[in-house]
């Protein structure tokens, strides 16, 4: 049978549903051309749907390495390997010389983005430059040139395209709240009427209508008028609890398995880290709890580059457990947690980061979620260091309720998801003291804010590291930043987030209760 025809035959196959003779198929025709870069490629798609992890990752780099030579198939390419975690292939194939050619400017933001995922903005800035200069436009172009724009610190020029976005007549929402924390709202310049016609026009229940209410809180806070900027979050927050459920009960019954499975001698059982290369600093806490700031501070040492929020210890636990989760931990990986090779899962995870050292001996790790996995990590990475921001539970808790998160965290739309969580948190972190209390530094937030110079010197002998004065220079940090602080750590340390949660100690106090002891 002609290659032609072994084609249409899958493509039929794949159309009308026949998943497993596509992928006989398929496996028979790499039998007899293992360079068809195409044929690895849908294989992966389809051992994806399968979950079968590691058959997967392995097909996309084999796809990788026999792409085609056109645009559309280095994107196919770099997708499948985003997907499953092969960093360091994916920024590969973006280097592909057929990329300077590229004149469309759909495909170069859709390049943008994968920079952006990669945490490589001044990257993505240029690509999006070239759309731009293309004559590239839209709704969608602006809001997405307006993030990157904000990541890069130009926030006037941010706020321009934000602007635009809106003007175009759209229903986006995420535009008009990453507007809203650009700056300080005042008196004499906001956008509170605007935005109080565009919840009008917005359809009930719906995503936009949402962070419409939280770019409307924010403003409102901004002046000042409380009542009415807590009616907008309440509006905000119920809508994203309705749209996006959470199961709280199933998520402490993860807690329950991961603390009864991790004990001192599962974390012992890590090799004896002898690796020269690169190393990672964890920093992990809550959402919001000041883990930005901690990352700037490290990112100025001259030893230390930041790398920024990274999912790749997730990935590369899943590629170890061999499951498809987009939780960071579920059942199926507790399941199989106690045979899986950590010292494998450990130099896949470096194999994927350590470019981003770019040269220096350590990296930051600053994804706040990874407070679930440091056990693991600790098992895996024994050379690692983990420090953990540290902050009072009414201001942290009233900092994720107040954010609009969009589809992620979803426990913090509503107050019992909230402190249920919370409570997870905090039982969660006491066990990884217990059971490896020196691979753990508790960074206090208040005490990071009112003295930076003795915290900058007890994190910095922690990880190794001598004394540098440009730690104590925060403000100074002018590299990208693609969190929700992007525009709060490129201003002079303050303590204004202390206890901001009081002005709302009234609508509050709910929260406050399902906390307990734990607000104290």
């Amino acid at each position: 049978m002609s290659v032609e025809r072994q084609w249409a035959r899958i493509h039929r196959y794949q159309a009308s549903g026949q998943s497993d003779a596509a992928r006989t198929a398929l496996e028979a025709l790499l039998a007899k051309d293992p360079h068809d870069g195409a044929a690895h490629l849908m294989l992966a798609s389809l051992l994806y749907a399968r979950d079968c992890y590691r058959d997967c990752a392995r097909h996309a780099v084999l796809g990788a390495e026999h792409v085609a030579g056109d645009i559309t198939s280095i994107v196919r390419a770099v997708n499948a390997l985003l997907q499953v975690g092969e960093v360091a292939a994916a920024r590969a194939c973006l280097g592909h010389p057929v990329i300077a050619n590229c004149t469309s400017g759909p495909v170069l933001t859709q390049l943008a983005g994968m920079r952006q995922l990669l945490g490589e903005h001044e990257s993505a800035m240029l690509l999006l430059d070239r759309a731009r200069a293309l004559g590239h436009d839209g709704a969608d172009f602006r809001f997405v040139r307006g993030v990157q724009l904000m990541f890069n610190g130009r926030l006037d020029e941010a706020e321009h395209e934000l602007d635009a976005c809106l003007a175009m007549g759209t229903q986006y929402g995420r535009a008009a709240v990453t507007r809203a924390r650009l700056r300080t709202q005042s008196a004499a310049s906001n956008h509170v009427d605007d935005l109080r016609r565009r919840i009008a026009g917005a359809t009930s229940g719906s995503e936009d209508r949402a962070a419409f209410e939280y770019a409307l809180y924010k403003e409102l806070d901004d002046l000042g008028d409380h009542s009415a900027a807590w009616g907008a979050l309440a509006r905000g927050a119920a809508i994203m609890a309705q749209r996006h459920p959470h199961d709280a009960a199933a998520e402490s019954t993860r807690i329950d398995r991961l603390c009864e499975l991790i004990d001192a001698d599962f974390v012992s059982r890590g090799a004896a880290g002898t690796d020269a290369g690169p190393m990672p600093i964890f920093v992990i806490g809550m959402p919001r709890s000041g883990t930005t700031l901690l990352d700037r501070l490290l990112g100025t040492h001259p030893r230390v580059e930041s790398a920024g929020e990274l999912g790749d210890f997730a990935r590369a636990l899943r590629w170890a457990a061999d499951h498809f989760t987009n939780q960071p931990v579920d059942e199926v990986i507790l399941e199989r947690a106690a045979d899986l090779d950590y010292a494998a899962l450990g130099q896949r995870y470096l194999a994927q980061t350590r470019w981003r050292a770019h040269g220096k001996p350590f990296y930051v790790d600053k994804l706040p979620v990874n407070w679930i996995q440091a056990g693991f990590i600790a098992r895996a990475l024994p050379q690692a260091k983990i420090l953990h921001m540290v902050r009072p539970a009414m201001d942290v808790c009233y900092s994720n309720y107040r954010a609009y998160f969009g589809p992620g965290y979803a426990y913090s739309y509503a107050f019992d998801r909230l402190a249920a969580h919370y409570r997870d948190y905090r039982r969660t972190l006491a066990h990884w003291r217990r059971v490896m209390p020196e691979r753990i530094l508790d960074v206090d937030y208040a005490h990071l804010v009112g003295n930076v110079e003795t915290v900058a010197r007890e994190v910095l002998e922690f990880c190794g590291l001598p004394f540098a004065s440009p730690c104590l220079g925060l403000a100074a940090n002018r590299n990208a930043v693609a969190t929700l602080s992007a525009v709060q750590v490129r201003e002079p340390l303050h303590d204004r987030a202390m206890g901001a949660w009081r002005r709302y100690a009234a609508q509050l106090s709910p929260l406050r209760d399902l906390l307990g002891d734990l607000a104290h």
